[in-house]
């Protein structure tokens, strides 16, 4: 059984700042890619940011410049900063990781509102 506990979402003011973190526990072998990605209403669920266990990343263009994403493999957390939030960023996120198997887990989403 494979955990992910998210946290850090919420409302905040469009230019403010939010960080998510998602913790990974359980049974997970060796995490290969760990990413955040998030999803309007009604809409598809789309990669925001990725980050590999080598620390290769990549992010959406939506986001670059703006959100960074991070990981500490000691602790199996990935963290993403969001700097400058627009309205369009409202979204629930959800924290996406793989491990070494290639089983892909998910965390069960938090709400980030981002008001004008």
């Amino acid at each position: 059984q494979v955990q992910l506990v998210e946290s850090g979402g919420g409302l905040v003011q469009a230019g403010g700042s939010l960080r998510l973190s998602c913790a990974a526990s359980g049974s997970i072998f060796s995490i290969n890619a760990m990413g955040w990605y998030r999803q309007a209403s009604g809409k598809q669920r789309e990669l925001v940011a990725r980050i590999t266990s080598g620390g290769s990343t990549n992010y959406a263009d939506s986001v670059k410049g703006r959100f960074t994403i991070s990981r500490d493999n000691a602790k199996n957390t990935v963290y993403l900063q969001m700097n400058s939030l627009k309205p369009e960023d409202t979204r629930v996120y959800y924290c996406n990781v793989v491990d070494r198997y290639y089983d892909v887990y998910w965390g069960q989403g938090t709400q980030v509102t981002v008001s004008s």
